[in-house]
């Protein structure tokens, strides 16, 4: 019964419906930001960086494993039905390790693109954050990730230029020179080690502060 209800669920929607009801919408003056990702912005409030969520009026619908289709599917209820300022968006990696099947690039380009334009439809600025370097997958050690990982980037920084988002590169101060994640800020080699994540914070505060004051 587990598994189908899992099946029937599969963008997860269940998992914040409670915390979003509950949220209600934000203050006059509230500077709300939602972090939607996957297991790597999940791992921010679990281990890397909880009181960057508890002194702010961040919210994080981080879920770990999901790709940019499941996401998709539930933009609406955990981005945009929360109001925010601003998203920032990190997601792709587990779309190029085939979590949830097979994907082009392409597709996962597609889907970013959607999220983009649902929030820009809803006032909702946005910050593209750049996939993390990742040379090898812990479970899916057949697949070389790095070279898709630099093709996404280099679309997703265009597209944030060309769409009034913000590009926030935590590629280049996270990457070693073998294309992968410097090891002291990645024990697998994809997910952030709180070093990692102490490199990732004050970029993503600069994004924020960037975005917030220009759109106010």
């Amino acid at each position: 019964m587990t598994a189908t209800a899992q099946s029937q669920d599969w963008p997860d929607l269940e998992r914040f419906k409670a915390k979003n009801d509950s949220l209600g919408l934000p203050d006059e003056h509230e500077q709300r930001v939602v972090f939607m990702g996957n297991s790597i912005t999940q791992g921010w409030i679990d281990y890397g960086n909880p009181n960057l969520f508890k002194e702010n009026t961040f919210i994080n619908r981080g879920i770990s494993g999901q790709t940019t289709p499941q996401m998709l599917l539930r933009f609406r209820q955990d981005v945009i039905n929360l109001k925010p300022k601003a998203v920032v968006l990190l997601a792709g990696i587990n779309d190029i390790a085939g979590n949830t099947g097979p994907s082009t690039l392409k597709m996962i380009q597609n889907n970013f693109v959607s999220m983009v334009e649902l929030a820009h439809a809803n006032q909702i600025k946005v910050i593209i954050s750049s996939i993390l370097p990742a040379n090898k997958f812990a479970w899916k050690p057949g697949i070389n990730p790095a070279d898709s990982v630099i093709e996404m980037n280099t679309f997703l920084k265009a597209y944030a230029t060309a769409n009034d988002c913000y590009y926030l590169d935590y590629y280049a101060a996270l990457v070693d020179d073998k294309k992968g994640m410097i090891d002291i800020y990645s024990e697998d080699g994809v997910h952030p080690t709180i070093a990692g994540y102490e490199v990732m914070t004050p970029l993503v505060l600069d994004a924020i502060n960037e975005v917030v004051q220009k759109q106010n």
